[in-house]
């Protein structure tokens, strides 16, 4: 068997191997299978919350951005960083005070049960299109490395995916990414030494790049970058800081681990940011012809494949297959939010309240639910990435601005201003979502960057139209969608005192206020995360000490050998710490008991 695919093959056996560990911990109750029983420790809760924002993508569709123009690809990414400061300084800890197994239910809570069914059936396809983004980076990726049709990566992959986001849950899934985001470190890492080295150092990496590093080729206006820089913060805010995206804060175990996990989140950003993209930057003075190395595999999509270039011709044998795992990591992780996340809004917001009102759900009946929809929207979401590689004039990294700025910002203003925001009509939020997608069709059919730059008489090349588009969008949604809402206020009557929509906000805005603080049980959940997390590192870690045997040059071996160093470091650690905090022992039943914490 080639040694990549052996690679990978062994990855599956230890995501599986982990999704198993879990699986007990994921099927006492639904809250434990949706959200981990709101019970995990800030280093699990903040790797995931970086996973969820890594995706695949970031090996394709952004490394063929950097590959294509330079530093501009890691805009989006310092706005990631950007967000998780705010979300630290305020938003983290509030989301998990919201005490809700999922974000719809907390809408209803903060907008009615009208808003809740609304905003159910519009994150519900807006988590499909995102997922089929993700899993189209990750097939084209795949499919460059086994040489098999897209079409039939695409079912392979997205199957692979699935399965494992249904066996664990919420639990196997963030377990999970705390091993894949140490996946990702290493070889991220290993593969920007290598690049410094072979390029002569970051000096040699600007200088060589074949047009401007800093702004990038077909770029005559610095102000546009720095425009999309700025409001590329305010997307990224928007992005993680809001009701939908709660669910990354409403696993802690409580609110100083939620905030110190928005902390972590935001140094592995920062850290990575610059990290990850050092390959690409490099591949474009090194390996000038990596954009269309697999033109025939890849058609169109082939400059989204610079990464694996770079690693089969710079890297040792076997880390094009660690590669392969480690976008399968990110791409598991980020698909969670439209698989596991989906099923759970599903459930809790339309299933039990309105197909089974009248009835007493058992456990076992929300679980089968929960894990039917998954399966659904599974099936779903390798449709829609099939419909994604038929656009093979869209680069990945124009699909996901497309995406995220047309679709996700005109739901996300309201559910971030209206944390802030308290006295606008329960209509509002509801509202804002129509009008703003009402101006997404408007910059996009009528009146987009094209036209406004030709009312001003000036020439943009493509590059600079398409930077202009997503620029002029999030101007566009942050000045009239933003706007929007905030006029909504001036229609806002305070709920009648005696009312039961009175005694709901009120009792909303308490728990929003009021820390969460983790019980008397809690100690055996940590001894047991750091149990089980501490072994699967160290065989992890075992599994790269064995690849130092792969035929490689002595810096290839001493390279595996010290990731390796590094993984059993971790796990030792962690083993030895659960072995320090013998913990208490838990009674039957108590996970369901931290759906009210």
């Amino acid at each position: 068997m080639d040694i990549n695919l052996l690679v990978i093959v062994a990855y599956f056996l230890l995501m599986a191997g982990i999704s198993l560990t879990f699986r007990k911990m994921a099927s006492k109750s639904s809250t434990d299978y949706f959200r981990g029983g709101g019970r995990m420790l800030w280093w699990m809760v903040g790797s995931s919350a970086f996973m969820i924002q890594f995706s695949a993508w970031t090996f394709t569709g952004a490394a063929g951005e950097a590959f294509r123009n330079g530093f501009p690809a890691v805009y989006v990414f310092i706005g990631n960083a950007f967000a998780y400061v705010v979300a630290w300084l305020f938003f983290a800890a509030r989301m998990r005070q919201m005490r809700v197994d999922t974000p719809t239910e907390a809408i209803r809570r903060r907008f009615g049960a009208t808003s809740e069914q609304f905003f159910t059936w519009s994150i519900i396809p807006l988590s499909l299109l995102q997922g089929g983004v993700w899993l189209n980076a990750l097939s084209v990726f795949f499919s460059a490395v086994t040489g098999v049709d897209l079409t039939t990566t695409m079912w392979v992959t997205g199957l692979a995916v699935l399965f494992l986001s249904l066996l664990g849950g919420a639990w196997g899934v963030v377990a999970s990414d705390f091993v894949q985001s140490m996946i990702v470190a290493v070889l991220s890492v290993a593969c920007a030494l290598v690049a410094l080295v072979k390029v002569g150092g970051p000096a040699a990496m600007v200088k060589n790049f074949p047009d401007s590093f800093f702004t990038g080729p077909g770029h005559s206006y610095p102000a546009l970058l720095v425009g999309l820089f700025l409001f590329m913060l305010v997307k990224q805010m928007l992005t993680i800081n809001n009701m939908k995206d709660s669910y990354r804060f409403l696993t802690a175990k409580d609110s100083p681990n939620a905030k110190r996990a928005a902390l972590f989140a935001m140094v592995l950003m920062i850290a990575g940011a610059l990290i990850w993209m050092i390959p690409p930057w490099a591949a474009a003075s090194l390996y000038p012809d990596a954009a269309t190395t697999h033109a025939a595999q890849l058609g169109g999509k082939s400059a989204d494949a610079v990464f694996l270039v770079f690693a089969e011709r710079a890297m040792p044998a076997g880390i094009v297959g660690l590669l392969m795992a480690g976008m399968f990591s990110a791409t598991m992780a980020a698909m969670d939010g439209a698989l596991n996340h989906s099923a759970g809004i599903f459930v809790r917001s339309f299933y039990q309240p309105v197909l089974r009102r009248h009835a007493q759900c058992s456990e076992r009946e929300v679980l089968l639910a929960g894990k039917g929809m998954n399966l659904i929207n599974g099936l779903l979401i390798i449709l829609i990435a099939q419909f994604y590689a038929s656009m093979q004039s869209v680069s990945l990294f124009e699909l996901m601005m497309r995406v995220s700025t047309l679709a996700q910002v005109p739901i996300l203003v309201p559910l971030f201003l209206g944390m802030l925001i308290r006295k606008v009509p329960d209509w509002a939020a509801w509202a804002t979502v129509v009008f703003g997608l009402l101006v997404s069709w408007v910059i996009s059919s009528l009146f987009g960057a094209g036209e406004l730059a030709e009312l001003f008489s000036v020439v943009l090349t493509r590059r600079e139209l398409s930077d202009a588009n997503t620029l002029w969008a999030m101007v566009a949604h942050t000045v009239l969608t933003g706007g929007f809402f905030c006029v909504c206020a001036l229609f806002y009557k305070e709920p009648a005192a005696s009312s039961q929509r009175f005694a709901q906000l009120g009792h909303f805005y308490r728990d929003f206020e009021t820390p969460v603080v983790s019980d008397g049980q809690q100690g055996e959940f940590d001894r047991l995360q750091r149990e089980k997390l501490g072994r699967l590192t160290l065989v992890m870690g075992a599994g790269l000490l064995a690849m130092t045997l792969i035929p490689n040059p002595l810096w290839g071996r001493m390279l595996y050998l010290a990731c390796a160093a590094v993984i059993l470091l971790i796990g030792g650690l962690l083993a030895h710490s659960a072995k320090a905090g013998p913990g208490k022992r838990l009674p039957d039943g108590l996970a369901a008991t931290a759906a009210n914490t």
